[in-house]
């Protein structure tokens, strides 16, 4: 079984699909008004908004994203207008992470987990 894609939920996607470009996401579905979907543009999964008519309530789904070199990823993405909640930092769980929210308030972490991000030193390996 390999992951597909994520959807997250959004109450306008000409607001949503421009944003999501801005991060580095390719479009390659867009049924407006109703879903679009992204390439991501490393690996081979993909990410998608739906129309929705209400957001859901709290915080939501987090949404990572890997960045091979997360500083300067943030940093370009800070060049283009992109506002971000917490600066890179590195965290007790051995990655570094940078976090902010889609136009629709959706949770997103750009992170770098490097080895730790399969095998951290407490993963646990059943047979």
């Amino acid at each position: 079984m390999n992951l597909n894609q994520v959807t997250v939920p959004s109450l306008d996607l000409t607001k949503s699909i421009p944003f999501y470009e801005k991060l580095g996401l390719k479009l390659i579905v867009e049924s407006l008004p109703h879903y679009a979907r992204f390439e991501c543009p490393d690996g081979h999964s993909t990410f998608s908004i739906h129309k929705t008519d209400s957001l859901p309530k709290g915080d939501g789904v987090y949404v990572y994203f890997e960045c091979d070199d997360l500083d300067k990823h943030v940093s370009a993405l800070k060049e283009k207008g992109i506002e971000f909640d917490q600066a890179p930092t590195d965290q007790s769980w051995r990655w570094r992470e940078a976090r902010l929210k889609d136009v629709d308030g959706n949770q997103l972490i750009l992170f770098y987990g490097g080895e730790n991000r399969l095998n951290p030193p407490w993963r646990i390996d059943k047979h």
